[in-house]
């Protein structure tokens, strides 16, 4: 029920930018019970954002900033996932065992690359995303296609 909630309010937090940039497409976002970590392996790299409540001033924040930029997240295969409700026996929650609010990042091959205990923007993300060995190897196979 609380992821619920988490969604509906990316929903209201992510209309004002969808009206104004209507080409942007939404950042995928999933209620982190409804889904299994293993279920992106290879294809996605989830974003597990945690909080013991979608009212969490912090896990607030984080949706908010995730709405300000879902375009770049979306060049990097983020899927976002939310779990507000500590109660909840989810696969990220079991497996990640966060603490209040938290922000877990997982690369393409399923390793926890990135573990913040406060909000970090679509900008620092990304960064942190483009060092990581098998984005970098997307870069390398990108560049060679164009160039081909």
């Amino acid at each position: 029920m609380k992821s619920a909630i988490a969604l509906f309010l990316f929903g209201i937090v992510a209309l004002p930018a969808a009206a104004q940039d209507r080409q942007t497409p939404a950042l995928e976002t999933v209620p982190a019970g409804e889904v299994a970590l293993a279920d992106f392996l290879w294809q996605k790299r989830p974003l597990v954002v945690f909080a013991d409540s979608p009212n969490d001033p912090a896990f607030r924040s984080q949706i908010e900033y995730l709405a300000d930029d879902p375009a770049e997240l979306l060049k990097r295969d983020v899927i976002v996932l939310t779990d507000s409700d500590p109660d909840s026996a989810s696969d990220a929650r079991e497996r990640l065992r966060p603490r209040g609010f938290s922000m877990v990042l997982l690369d393409k091959d399923g390793a926890v690359k990135l573990r913040k205990p406060l909000p970090w923007s679509v900008r620092e993300i990304t960064h942190a995303i483009d060092k990581f060995p098998l984005r970098q190897q997307e870069i390398r196979d990108q560049q060679g296609t164009v160039s081909n």
